[in-house]
């Protein structure tokens, strides 16, 4: 079949499928669109080798079935041809129209201008549609579904392009559309990936499923049966019944993340059941409750408490007589849709959302974020604002007057109190929690009742270590920002300290005059006016100092190292400070160090350190293949660090020597002898069977440096039976 015939064939599965829709298509437009795509995009290939055109018509299809409107489906086919072909954005507005134009702009990413980093490029094309978003929610489900075709066909793409786009959509794109209530596409998205970024989980929860399946259909039929001989014979209800199973993900994050086992999941499986009016909702969990036993604690009435996202359900966990659990949902129609189609059904169901005001209450969080991300000069808070706030767990919190907050799971009373408002945050002194005092950094729960204590001083502020304990961007963000207006001489001095010590730790050092400079062009290209402005940034953390500092390293070298300017190294200090670890770590006072496993280092190796984050300096021989392996990596490259041991050190450092030797009885006893003998401490010994009568005996033991373990090994070389000794990892 020619390519024609294939994008052909394609687009006429599209065209059937608008058919089966029932809704009214402008069809000439989407035509229209379709021969303009497929001339645009003429030569162009996917990674797959299928034409390229084939990708719009499938997102396309998607939107369909999401029954999205025309100016959406045509939006669809339209919306790499400015990105990716000579077709300009006035062109599509000549011919399509202004709202086919917008959408089009809001999807088209920002791959042609230049970011010093992947990770602000991605913030800044997720900042750029939620802003389209602001103006046409369908920008973000046409970007929906060109992810959901991207990940679909994303087994073509080399494998570290798989687990970065998988990553990127577990981030930011499915928390996306669990936020807008679009279920279908959040749930294979996250399954999509899971594949990529876990396969070994993916294929092991996946195969549990496969193996359950007719025990599974069984049971949802036999539940199903029930049900209906109940509440439709018995009782004369109209009811609609449904059965499903929960997603892999779903599944993986409370088996693998929260350590449960497959038997402790209650809503692995559940019953659906689907009413007419909110009264019979409950009225159907009566009857249900009397059908089955209840387990306590597993009922949620999300009905009187919808979801951020406006989901509406009621969920009880109930136990038959053969003693399984399951989930039974029971929820109107209209709820029905919005849980399935999220914002979607705005147009797939003009039951579902109707008038402009619930779809403007429904995009309040959109407006809400962007102005959050306003007060931060950090791109990249963005991204990691829909990883916190949008995240797919979330806790019901009560105000003393019953207003209910709804907040990401381990939120703290002070991201409670800064979601209330920006002053009751900044007042803060405490709180209570269902009447009694709690700490600060209390992580609240759904149904908790909190009251915030606020003081009356007028100068009263948060604390810069509550930056350190809360969970949310808003409430990062409103600290940030009374730092940024109240304590600007103590940000300067903050910032200044920061960036010294990240100056002194690169080895940046110039005279006072040039350095002045250097910091100005600094603040310059991260556009601030002054160097105080910049470094007051850096003081309120406005500005992340270790994302920039690679670049800020780059131009050090290009510009001083290259000329004639003599730079010199940082003058040592003449007498080294001894740390309790034994090693002095070059540039650094004082650190956190601990021993890398992988290796056991001892006085008289070779050693070289690891800045961790937030562990210290890790401490490696030199030639241990992971050091070797992290210096050919240009991202890990600049974390190494010189280090050396103190002239005089004391302490014992554990070590791990590995013995081969023939398995006869009493061999272990003369280790063990050997041992005392030369008065070593042994931390572990384990021993295992080899081939041909032979052991392997590992024993971990403590020994002040190079030379005393050379002793040992000598020593232990020398007992019968033993062929060969050697210093082993961990």
């Amino acid at each position: 079949m020619s390519d024609i015939d294939k994008s052909q064939a394609v687009f006429e599965s599209l065209l059937t499928i608008i058919e089966k829709s029932g809704k009214q298509y402008d069809v000439d437009s989407i035509v229209h669109a379709y021969e303009t795509a497929k001339e645009a995009h003429m030569g162009q290939r996917r990674v797959s080798g299928e034409p390229y055109v084939m990708h719009p018509v499938h997102v396309a299809e998607i939107l369909v079935q999401l029954g999205m409107d025309t100016d959406t489906i045509v939006a669809a086919l339209l919306h790499d041809v400015v990105e990716d072909t000579t077709t300009t954005l006035d062109m599509v507005e000549k011919q399509y129209g202004k709202d086919v134009a917008l959408l089009v702009d809001g999807v088209t990413k920002l791959g042609k201008i230049p970011f010093s980093s992947r990770e602000e490029q991605q913030a800044e094309n997720v900042r750029k549609m939620l802003l389209a978003m602001a103006k046409d929610v369908r920008v973000i489900i046409i970007k929906l579904a060109d992810r959901l075709h991207n990940m679909r066909t994303i087994s073509v793409m080399p494998d570290q392009k798989r687990r970065d786009k998988s990553l990127e959509t577990m981030e930011v794109y499915a928390p996306l559309a669990h936020r807008l209530g679009i279920r279908g596409v959040k749930e294979e998205l996250e399954d999509l990936a899971l594949k990529y970024l876990d396969p070994v989980a993916y294929e092991e929860i996946e195969h549990t499923l496969e193996l359950k399946k007719d025990e599974r259909n069984q049971l949802i039929e036999h539940i199903k049966a029930r049900i209906n001989e109940r509440i439709v014979i018995e009782e004369g209800k109209k009811i609609h019944l449904e059965g499903r199973v929960k997603s892999v993900y779903g599944i993986y994050r409370k088996v693998y993340m929260n350590g449960r086992s497959m038997d402790e999941i209650y809503d692995i499986y559940a019953v659906r059941v689907i009413v007419d009016t909110v009264i019979e909702c409950y009225n159907i969990l009566g009857i249900v409750h009397d059908m089955f036993r209840p387990i306590p604690n597993r009922f949620k009435d999300y009905i009187s408490t919808p979801k951020p996202n406006m989901y509406q359900s009621l969920h009880t966990t109930v136990i038959d007589k053969e003693g399984i659990p399951f989930e039974i949902q029971i929820r109107t129609w209209d709820m029905h849709y919005t849980a399935e189609y999220g914002i979607a059904a705005h147009w797939k169901y003009k039951a579902g959302i109707s008038g402009k005001d619930k779809l403007e209450e429904r995009l309040a969080w959109v407006r809400q974020l962007l102005e959050v991300q306003q007060e931060s000069e950090d791109v990249e808070d963005i991204v990691r604002s829909i990883k916190t706030d949008l995240a797919p767990e979330e806790v019901f919190v009560f105000t003393p007057r019953g207003d209910v907050i709804c907040l990401p799971a381990g939120s703290t009373v002070i991201d409670f109190a800064y979601a209330i408002h920006t002053a009751v945050g900044n007042r803060m002194v405490g709180a209570k929690v269902d009447g009694r005092m709690v700490s600060i950094d209390y992580q609240v729960k759904t149904g908790n009742i909190v009251e915030v204590i606020t003081s009356k001083s007028p100068t009263q502020g948060p604390s810069r270590d509550w930056l350190k304990i809360i969970k949310t961007s808003e409430a990062r963000n409103k600290i940030r920002s009374w730092f940024k207006k109240e304590r600007r001489e103590e940000n300067i001095a903050e910032g200044k300290t920061e960036l010294e010590r990240e100056f002194k730790r690169n080895y940046i050092n110039l005279p006072d005059a040039e350095m002045k400079e250097f910091i100005s062009s600094i603040a310059k290209r991260q556009h601030f006016p002054s160097n105080e402005e910049f470094l007051a940034a850096i003081g309120y953390g406005g500005i992340s100092l270790s994302r920039i500092m690679p670049r800020i390293k780059d131009d050090f070298q290009r510009i001083y190292r290259s000329s004639d300017t003599e730079v010199k190294p940082p003058i040592k200090p003449k007498k080294d400070k001894k740390g309790q670890s034994g090693v002095i770590v070059e540039g650094l006072d004082s650190c956190l160090v601990k021993f890398a496993r992988c290796c056991n280092p001892l006085p008289g190796d070779d050693i070289i350190g690891f800045v961790t984050r937030g562990f210290g300096v890790s401490i490696h021989k030199r030639d241990c293949t992971n050091v070797l392996m992290s210096m050919q990596d240009e991202t890990q490259r600049d974390r190494w660090v010189r280090t050396h041991w103190a002239d005089s050190v004391k302490e014992t450092y554990k070590s791990t020597i590995e013995i081969f030797a023939t398995d006869r009885q009493g061999m272990i006893a003369d280790i063990s002898i050997a041992l005392a003998n030369m008065h070593i401490q042994m931390h572990s010994l384990n021993a295992r069977e080899a081939k041909d009568k032979h052991v392997v005996i590992q024993i971990t033991l403590g020994a002040s440096g190079v030379d005393q373990l050379s002793n040992i090994i000598g020593t232990f070389s020398k007992i019968p039976g033993v062929i060969s000794v050697e210093r082993a990892t961990q």
